[in-house]
């Protein structure tokens, strides 16, 4: 394990492991903005919440393994200073060899020894995992932020589409209103009908003319031959004697 200690062995991980990585999720972060992001900045977005969640699993394992190889040294370091008094009651009754206790006494103050180093290393693999949690955490926010903000412009644009398409279906039919009202007035067929039957009825009305100037003189006549009829003698019942007399322009004897 590396010798480093605190924040420096941190970002030495973050730059071993991180890399490129690393600046992609800053410059995501940095830039990602939900209300005007295209589907391309989701989709990187989202390569890149894969890629740090990957990453994340790594640096998850590291810090396990690191945070039992302190609770082991611990546990073999307390065990260690437990046998300490058998040890030196064996070693005074000469049960055990100088040797031996010299080694033993060696590996327990080498242990002691190392146990703060490993203690900085499951702290610093600790703070590592949990700036790429922290990371994790605002890449899944901008996300749902996104999907949220996806949603809601999906669902503007239907409704702009419905406004469109309803006030299309308006101007389509105020052109259709205005085509008949057009065909009204304007219309050349209609405008031929028109005329011609304006010539047919002035050609009746000249024939009525016509027909009433020839029928006044038989009017005319009829009428004097009725005043004729009517201002005539009725001979209907006339002897002949009467009827000479009426010829000869003479009067009849009383």
């Amino acid at each position: 394990m590396s010798n480093a200690s605190g924040w420096g062995l941190t970002a030495r991980l973050i730059s071993k492991h991180f890399g490129v990585l690393g600046d992609r999720i800053s410059s995501a972060i940095a830039n990602f903005d939900p209300e005007t992001a295209t589907e391309a900045d989701r989709d990187r977005l989202a390569d890149t919440l894969r890629a740090t969640a990957q990453v994340l699993a790594s640096a998850r394992s590291s810090f396990e393994k690191e945070h039992k190889d302190v609770v082991s040294l611990r546990a073999l370091i307390a065990n260690d200073e437990k046998a300490t008094e058998t040890l030196a009651e064996r070693l005074a009754a000469g049960k055990i060899s100088e040797a031996t206790v010299t080694m033993f006494c060696d590996e327990l103050e080498a242990n002691k020894s190392r146990l703060p180093q490993e203690i900085q290393e499951e702290a610093d693999a600790k703070a590592y995992m949990d700036e790429l949690q922290k990371i994790i955490d605002a890449l899944s926010k901008q996300l749902a932020e996104f999907d949220a903000q996806a949603k809601k412009a999906l669902q503007q644009l239907a409704a702009a589409q419905a406004q469109k398409d309803l006030q299309a279906m308006r101007a389509e039919r105020q052109s259709q209103l205005s085509g008949l009202t057009g065909m009204k007035g304007n219309s050349t067929a209609l405008n031929a009908l028109t005329r011609r039957a304006q010539e047919v009825s002035n050609e009746a009305e000249g024939m009525r003319i016509v027909a009433d100037i020839g029928q006044k003189p038989l009017d005319q006549a009829a009428e004097i031959d009725a005043i004729r009829k009517s201002v005539q003698n009725d001979t209907s019942g006339e002897t002949a004697l009467q009827r000479l007399q009426r010829l000869s322009g003479k009067p009849a004897a009383v």
